[in-house]
């Protein structure tokens, strides 16, 4: 109850004073002015961030001098401090790391540590580059409306869900909950459009004590918790949005030649708009991604076993790919690249692209134990897994050499994931199929199939064959789900549904032309809304023609050789009066020619 009070408080503190600071902001000229490098358009007064700072430092001092608050005041007060000065005067990145390292060796000095390792000395170095880097995650965070301050109120709620079950935290607890509410009351004029930026003052706060909070949370049951992957996945995952931009931007620029400090419109949040999302959407699905990250942690945290590694595996991997997705996404023009670099576009992120099928052979290497590790917790439920734990370690190298070896023998390797099909997931249930039978007798010669379970490998075969498919089809997944929400890419609408498939359609327009079918035409009455890939057959001819009166698409695909002469001399007509464009696929030379 006094969690929700101090929430309470916080918030209308912070729903206050938030105005009073956008206010002398813009009074002594400290907004944020739009810039090559920066992603708003119009200035935006700073100084959010003292607003948050000022409540949750005030409430904080309410506390008393706990020594398990102490620490978040001291340390929050110096990075607060450091930022409004940041935020004043524009210091350099080496100085703000200076800053950043000097807050963490304090909270070093108060005894914080990440416990995820025997060495005391490096335990503390982790510890120091743990605080460092999720202080400046949630720095570069802030690079779109509602982004930094949204995504800090789900993990620190996370983080205040594990803190409320310990009494012993009770302090921290409350001041987390000070934390949240005054971010709350400023996230009210922060969400798009925004009225006011929280600044580095505000960032750099939140993200520190994020930092520390989960070291709390983390010390506090590491020694209830076995093994390393739930010690190691109880803080991070609550803090993975963060984690993955700041991981996602710095290896892109530096790819890219640039230096991971510089500023730029290509974060995962750019990325998102950048494929046609509203930055609202662009924003709601990082925050999405947050909650969904924090009820696995949650998970862990309450079980640290069983089904916790494959949820939080799952998550990982799918974070991991849709990252490389993003990656794949064109955020700049070259002149704008090379304005920002002094200098043009080096080919190294080309070149890492060939790797690709590298990458595919890791993300096997991946998947393969998780399917085989699931099947035996789908096999052996509750107290019957530990008992058959050591078969499975004893054949999960056979299993995954031969899932491997089938999987290159059938040509699994050889396909793209971007036109992913049906044929493609046929191939890979020859290559689990065979795989699955040679680990079998592999496994029936070296330990005579004892204590191993039959219907296990079968469960492996069928959880794998669907990982394997879901991955591959990811990118296509993905790219459909938003462009269907999304108003960007060219209109088209496709006459005849038995002609070429749509991954043909749209290789023939070429990868950096993006497009959004409207639906087909057919003349086929028994075809009439119907849905061929997923897409509606809209109508027939005559819809066809009206279709193009009201110019509701940017361009119509002839997709059969079967067409009447006079129809398709209207369908010209028409097109040429409303400036729309008409293909026709020539299937005999797949690709694609103008008719007018």
């Amino acid at each position: 109850m006094l969690v929700l009070i101090y929430f309470a408080v916080a918030f209308a503190a912070s729903l206050a004073l938030t105005p009073v600071c956008r206010a002398l902001a813009h009074r002594y000229g400290f907004v944020a002015k739009p810039k090559l490098d920066r992603w708003h358009k119009r200035p935006t007064a700073l100084f959010g961030g003292v607003a948050i700072a000022a409540v949750t430092l005030g409430l904080g001092l309410t506390l008393g001098l706990q020594p398990t608050v102490t620490p978040l005041l001291v340390t929050a007060a110096m990075i607060a401090a450091f930022g409004l000065v940041d935020d004043a005067i524009s210091l350099k990145a080496s100085t703000k790391l200076i800053a950043q390292v000097t807050a963490a060796s304090a909270l070093l000095l108060f005894g914080f540590r990440l416990q995820w390792l025997d060495s005391m000395v490096g335990d503390a170095m982790l510890t120091l580059f743990w605080i460092v880097g999720i202080t400046n995650a949630f720095n570069l965070l802030d690079n779109m409306d509602g982004l930094c301050a949204g995504t800090a109120l789900i993990a620190g709620t996370v983080l205040l869900i594990d803190l409320i079950g310990n009494p012993a935290l009770a302090g921290p607890a409350l001041y987390l909950a000070g934390l949240l509410g005054a971010t709350a009351g400023f996230l009210v004029y922060n969400v798009y459009p925004a009225s006011i930026f929280m600044g580095d003052t505000g960032s750099l706060l939140l993200g520190l004590n994020l930092a520390a909070v989960s070291l709390i949370a983390n010390g506090s049951d590491a020694q209830g918790r076995s093994g390393l992957l739930s010690v190691v996945a109880a803080p991070v995952l609550p803090l993975l949005v963060p984690i993955f931009d700041t991981t996602l931007v710095t290896a892109l620029r530096v790819l890219s030649g640039r230096s991971p400090s510089q500023g730029g419109r290509d974060h995962s949040s750019h990325r998102l708009v950048a494929v046609g999302l509203s930055e609202p959407r662009a924003v709601a699905t990082l925050w999405m991604l947050a909650a969904a990250g924090g009820m696995i942690a949650i998970i862990f945290r309450r079980t640290g076993g069983g089904w916790a590694p494959i949820a939080g595996g799952g998550f990982l991997l799918a974070m991991i790919i849709f990252g490389v997705y993003l990656a794949r996404v064109r955020v700049y023009d070259d002149a704008d690249l090379a304005m920002l670099k002094g200098e043009t576009l080096t080919p190294v992120i080309a070149n890492f692209m060939y790797k690709r099928r590298v990458a595919e052979v890791l993300l096997d290497l991946c998947l393969i134990p998780l399917a085989y590790y699931t099947a035996y917790r789908l096999r052996f439920e509750g107290p019957l897994f530990g008992p058959n734990y050591p078969q499975f370690l004893q054949s999960l190298p056979v299993v995954l050499a031969a899932q491997l070896i089938a999987l290159f023998i059938v040509g699994g390797y050889r396909g793209t994931w971007r036109y992913f099909g049906m044929m493609d997931a046929v191939v890979f249930g020859k290559g689990v199929i065979a795989g699955t039978v040679a680990a079998q007798l592999v496994v029936l010669y070296l330990y005579r199939f004892e204590n191993y379970s039959r219907s296990v490998f079968v469960i492996d075969a069928i959880v794998l064959l669907l990982l394997l498919s879901a991955t591959r089809a990811s990118f296509r997944l993905v790219g459909e789900f938003v462009l269907r929400r999304t108003n960007a890419g060219r209109r088209v609408l496709i006459y005849g549904t038995t002609g070429a498939s749509q991954a043909t359609i749209r290789e023939a327009f070429g990868p950096e032309v993006m497009l959004k079918i409207v639906g087909y035409i057919d003349d086929d009455p028994l075809k009439k809304g119907i849905r061929v890939g997923g897409y509606a057959v809209v109508g027939n001819s005559s819809d066809l023609l009206e279709i193009l009166r009201r110019r509701e698409v940017d361009c119509v695909v002839i997709n059969t050789s079967l067409l009447d002469a006079g129809l398709l001399q209207s369908v010209e007509r028409i097109c040429r009066d409303h400036d729309i464009e008409l293909l026709r696929l020539q299937l005999h030379l797949r690709r694609l020619s103008a008719v007018s």
